[in-house]
């Protein structure tokens, strides 16, 4: 296929889909993307950059308590001391959306200045050489394709006995309409994004309930990391229900009741469903054409992002490959140089960095610790606590670690966790030991800045050194 000439279809403007567009247009492609809420996706008008600018206003009212107890004290114009910072939530969310939308502005002026074209609509395959959009005004269209992304994403999973009514009983996506604190919120589910928002509320002051189907939160994480943030939450005033699983979630007068499993019910004001998400992928035409899907729905694809179809290619959550916005950007920009003939490495799971936005942060890479315990890798551990990092004591930090792998034998870096406020800042050294198969002596002869909290990542590469003498 000659890039020049190549006409590229784009169904869905999240990473996946626009960071595809950026790379297809510099290819040369004639670049068409079918969007139908805004270019960014739920990434970021309703679910990453949403969640993290609230949770940043959170971090920062946390910053006061940390303040009193570094000697600072705050005070009001009469001499009285401030003991407490309080969030108007309607302002707050009226800045997490007004950040959104500019951020979807500026995603959009980018990928006009490559020439890239967008249809505001649905996108629907007739063929995997055609496309049609019914756009926002009613009206359709016939695009023609070389190439076709699908890049449509995912939506918050609901239950026939918890269907949120955007008022009370909320998914994750709904809570920035919300214009007073709740008083008291219900989270049912304790993964990345019930755990994050969990944090995230009861720093804006609500009076915080996490329901957890499982022993601990975080069941999914590193269990050293996933303890610390437990403790935290606990320590802050935050009520953990583990073992506790949801049958029913609905209103009642002012507010909602939590059903469990077991026969216990849960009150609240507000009820915020984290229970994981579905696919975008039906109503598309996809299996009419031949793609094939998975049991959950996902478009099945390989390691340069293609489907089961020739010429369709497919990135992001609607895959089910690994719910980042920076993998889903990953696969687009692979399939666009695997579909335009560009130099192209298949993607890698093992050096993909992640990050949970709690307080402290939770940021790993590489391989993990569950996989050390169950035999599948065979590693050397150090892990070193944050509370003994002098610039850690200066900040007043108390909570955290880090913590590094090395494989046996060769010293290589394959693994690592932060847990710490910035570890996702912190993280990136460690992956770049990963990624280039660096080993601890190299990282741990490399400079840091002293006092620094990177400092502990230099000292757990030279505790793991071997001399063999």
């Amino acid at each position: 296929m000659n890039a020049r000439t190549a006409r590229v279809v784009i169904v869905g403007g999240g990473p996946g889909g626009y960071e595809a567009a950026l790379v297809a247009a510099q290819l040369g492609g004639e670049v068409t993307i079918i969007d139908r809420d805004g270019l960014g996706g739920a990434a970021v008008l309703t679910d990453c950059v949403p969640s993290k600018t609230l949770i940043s206003t959170a971090d920062y009212m946390s910053e006061f308590e940390t303040a009193a107890h570094l000697g600072v004290h705050l005070e009001d114009g009469e001499g009285d001391e401030v003991s407490d910072a309080k969030a108007e939530l309607a302002e707050v969310n009226s800045r997490v959306k007004d950040l959104a939308a500019a951020q979807s502005r500026d995603i959009g002026e980018r990928v006009a200045e490559v020439g890239v074209r967008v249809l505001s609509g649905t996108g629907r395959l007739l063929s995997p050489a055609r496309a049609e959009a019914t756009l926002a005004d009613g009206g359709t269209e016939l695009v023609d394709a070389d190439v076709v992304l699908i890049a449509t994403g995912a939506t918050p999973r609901t239950m026939g006995t918890a269907e949120p009514d955007g008022e009370r009983i909320l998914t994750w996506q709904q809570i920035y309409e919300l214009d007073a604190l709740p008083e008291r919120l219900i989270v049912v589910g304790s993964g990345v994004t019930g755990a994050e928002l969990a944090q995230a509320y009861l720093g804006l002051g609500s009076d915080v309930v996490l329901v957890s189907s499982r022993d601990r939160v975080l069941p999914g994480e590193d269990p050293d990391a996933a303890t610390v943030i437990e403790d935290v939450f606990k320590r802050r005033g935050m009520e953990v229900l583990g073992r506790s699983r949801m049958a029913a979630v609905e209103r009642r007068g002012d507010g909602v009741v939590v059903k469990l499993v077991d026969g216990r019910e849960v009150e609240g004001s507000h009820a915020l469903l984290a229970v994981g998400s579905i696919p975008q992928t039906s109503g598309m035409g996809l299996e009419d054409v031949g793609i094939e899907l998975t049991e959950s729905g996902h478009i099945a694809v390989d390691r340069v992002s293609r489907t089961s179809v020739r010429g369709v290619y497919a990135a992001g959550d609607c895959t089910g490959v690994l719910p980042l916005a920076s993998v889903a950007a990953m696969q687009g920009r692979i399939a666009m140089s695997h579909a335009l003939g560009d130099a192209v490495a298949p993607l890698n799971l093992g050096v993909v960095s992640a990050n949970i936005f709690t307080d402290p942060e939770i940021a790993t890479v590489g391989i993990s610790q569950t996989a050390i315990d169950d035999g599948s890798a065979d590693a050397d551990v150090v892990m070193l606590p944050l509370s003994r990092n002098p610039r850690a004591k200066m900040s007043g930090i108390e909570d955290g670690f880090v913590k590094l792998f090395a494989q046996k034998g060769s010293g290589a870096i394959i693994g690592g966790v932060v847990v710490a406020p910035r570890a996702s800042e912190l993280i990136f050294p460690v992956t770049l030991a990963v990624h280039h198969r660096l080993n601890v002596d190299q990282l741990a002869s490399t400079f840091t800045v002293y006092p620094s909290l990177s400092g502990s990542i230099a000292e757990a590469a030279r505790r793991l050194h071997t001399t063999g003498i």
